[in-house]
């Protein structure tokens, strides 16, 4: 286990590597198409708003679904894990810089920032580089939450992250300063 300075504890590399790969899978097994979308996403000019933007919506439920099956007996420990990586994601791009474009109150802006997440490491990452490929009013609200969810349901417990962030709106003071 790794810490930071604070002794919060940090994803592990392998954690985060089984989270980007759930996620990858998921969205393989819906098809080509919304692997085309998400493509148009990243390759998209910065801060333009084409017809087809919102064209990975109906595509979100069918993904989730899968993200729950392929979770679906993950121990105590990787859904911790995977959860502590969902953290810390979310807090890293909980950015005023991100938030122009993307937009959104307390609420909204979180569930903005699980639709980067949600779209994929490229995608997040592109974001990460560039804010300005942020889609506007997107959400995924379903996914910020997700392997807590499962945690809670299959052992009865909310997983306890020791991250020290939070996945909360507006928490990240680097971002916002």
């Amino acid at each position: 286990m790794t810490t930071d300075t604070s002794g919060a504890v940090l994803p592990s590399p392998a954690d985060e590597a089984r989270f980007w790969d759930l996620l990858e899978a998921a969205w393989a097994e819906l098809g080509d198409e919304p692997a085309a979308v998400r493509q148009r996403l990243i390759q998209r000019e910065p801060r333009t708003f084409p017809d087809w933007l919102y064209a990975l919506d109906p595509w979100l439920n069918p993904f989730l679904d899968r993200l729950r099956v392929l979770s679906a007996d993950l121990s105590s420990g990787e859904l911790t894990g995977l959860d502590r990586v969902m953290e810390r994601k979310l807090f890293d791009i909980d950015r005023r810089d991100i938030h122009e474009v993307a937009d959104g109150s307390d609420d909204g802006f979180l569930y903005a920032r699980g639709f980067i997440v949600a779209a994929g490491r490229e995608f997040y990452e592109a974001v990460r580089a560039n804010p300005g490929l942020a889609v506007e009013d997107a959400e995924c609200e379903s996914i910020v939450y997700l392997f807590a969810h499962l945690h809670e349901e299959r052992f009865g417990t909310w997983p306890v992250t020791g991250s020290g962030v939070t996945r909360e709106s507006f928490s990240n003071p680097a971002g916002w300063a």
